[in-house]
């Protein structure tokens, strides 16, 4: 069984730019704890703030009720006990102690010798029992120093012996490990101090921070450190999600984590970081279970010939189908079925047409969409192409009225017209209406009513549904079209209209 440590509210909050509220904090860590079932949080750093120890209080206040405290952990200092008090005060009961695990930061940034550190760390350890706090010891910079100090990193070791330290956490501070070396050290580690447990702490500067921590669990470490979303300083920690993943499919190790429920926590740390998901991130990407070509839909439908073990139902997600110019009908028919819509083959290939026609443009297609362009290809599909709009040209500017200029193609001949309005569409509808009176002699139909949708969702690149209503001869009736611009899909359901009246 590998256990897993999130450090989302310690160390993902160090990202550039994120800062938990409390109450924010508090709904995170039940959502680690309750719902994903991780086995320990790391929540803050002691000292931090009033808004720190806030968020501490809540969290160790409800973790108390629920049995869970001994699973919340405080990142505390060698300081001579003013981490500890600090720690005591928020209602913790497990420090997280931050310690020198190269020769270079021992010397350099705390100034002391190895002998002197190390006793200032057992003194800090005897406080912390005196206070009835549990201990785990962070080795920071631990990666370099097994590259440049390897003496000194065992006499850390040798000398936390019979310390009663839970935990001995191997940090990549700068994240410079490959799955090589990690194993290898971690190897040692776990060889040569078998009294120990050890987690695997990695940073992501490579790209390497989950083949890493995979590479630790092969060397026998067992337990991992991540944040969720892979928040973290720099290039961030381990991501939760991808870790997971691994663990399960390609390690086949098991762990407490409940996978149907990481998707949610996710969107829960985008929402109050502010930093969204890239879209192709494994597991909890927006589009990572979304097939686009439509070869591969037409594999799924052939027992699944393009599934991996990555079901999306495992991660509470749904496999989609894209619709664009890459799209066949196996794609389409996909999205028709969730629909619950049936279409013939000559309905389904004029769907298809419209729909590479609308990803040429580069336009996106979602399933919200499709009921419109059926409706839009089929129920007011254009029979026998009469009147063609050839060009138009609109124009807005501060101070002026909109001006529309048009060319149009009426049974084989050509008309161009031009004419001012109150808006772009009315200039387009005024230079229309010369063309029908003042060259063809002709009645035009009155608008009687104009209604403009878009699918549900609200999204600002929905495609717009332009319906009008028109009234000619005392006969009433009804056009629409549909495009990612109100007027263009105005114009379109003006077209539609022409060659109604002319059939």
């Amino acid at each position: 069984m590998i256990e897993i440590m999130d450090t989302t509210l310690r160390d993902g909050e160090q990202t550039s730019g994120v800062s938990f509220s409390p109450r924010e904090k508090l709904s995170i860590a039940r959502l680690l704890l309750e719902d994903l079932r991780v086995d320990r949080i790391e929540v803050a750093s002691a000292r931090v703030s009033e808004g720190e120890m806030e968020g501490v209080k809540l969290i160790t206040q409800w973790a108390s009720g629920k049995g869970l405290l001994d699973r919340v952990e405080i990142l505390g200092f060698v300081d001579g006990g003013v981490s500890l008090d600090w720690i005591v005060e928020s209602g913790g009961k497990v420090i997280n102690l931050l310690t020198k695990g190269s020769l270079k930061h021992c010397r350099e940034q705390l100034r002391r010798t190895p002998e002197q550190h190390l006793a200032d760390i057992k003194e800090n350890i005897a406080l912390a029992r005196a206070k009835g706090i549990r201990v785990n010891v962070y080795l920071e910079d631990w990666s370099n120093g097994m590259f440049s100090s390897r003496d000194y990193v065992d006499m850390m070791l040798d000398g936390l012996r019979g310390e009663g330290v839970d935990h001995i956490m191997l940090p990549d501070t700068l994240g410079i490990l490959n799955p090589y070396n990690t194993f290898d050290f971690c190897r040692e580690m776990v060889e040569r101090y078998p009294e120990h447990r050890f987690d695997f702490h990695a940073h992501n500067d490579y790209d390497l921070a989950v083949a890493n921590s995979i590479a630790a669990v092969k060397a026998g470490i067992k337990t991992i450190h991540t944040t969720v979303n892979g928040l973290g300083e720099r290039a961030g920690n381990a991501p939760l999600s991808s870790v997971l993943a691994v663990l399960h499919d390609q390690l086949n190790e098991k762990t407490h984590l409940v996978e149907n429920r990481i998707n949610r926590v996710s969107r829960m740390v985008e929402t109050c970081t502010g930093i969204h998901i890239p879209p192709n991130k494994p597991v909890v990407g927006e589009n990572v279970f979304t097939q686009c070509a439509g070869i591969h839909a037409d594999g799924d439908q052939k027992n699944n010939l393009y599934f991996n073990d990555l079901l999306p139902e495992r991660f509470g997600r749904s496999r989609e189908y894209a619709l664009g110019k890459t799209s066949g009908k196996a794609n389409i028919k996909k999205n028709l079925e969730a629909l619950g819509i049936d279409l013939d083959e000559a309905s389904m290939r004029k769907v298809t047409e419209r729909i590479i026609e609308l990803g040429d443009k580069k336009e996106q297609v979602t399933t919200e969409d499709l009921p419109y362009i059926i409706a839009d290809v089929l129920r007011y599909g254009e029979q026998e192409a009469k009147v063609r709009m050839l060009n138009y040209n609109l124009s807005l500017a501060h101070g002026l009225k909109p001006v529309a200029a048009l060319k149009i193609e009426i049974n084989g001949t050509q008309y161009e017209s031009s004419a001012s309005g109150d808006g772009q569409y009315d200039a387009f509808m005024c230079a229309l209406r010369r063309i029908y009176k003042d060259q063809l002699g002709r009645s035009f139909p009155m608008l009687t009513n104009y209604s403009v949708t878009i699918p549900p969702g609200g999204r600002t690149d929905a495609f717009v549904q332009t319906i009008i209503t028109w009234e000619l001869d005392g006969e009433t009736f009804k056009t629409r079209g549909l495009d990612a611009d109100q007027t263009e899909a105005a114009i379109k359901a003006t077209v539609k209209m022409l060659n109604k009246i002319e059939s």
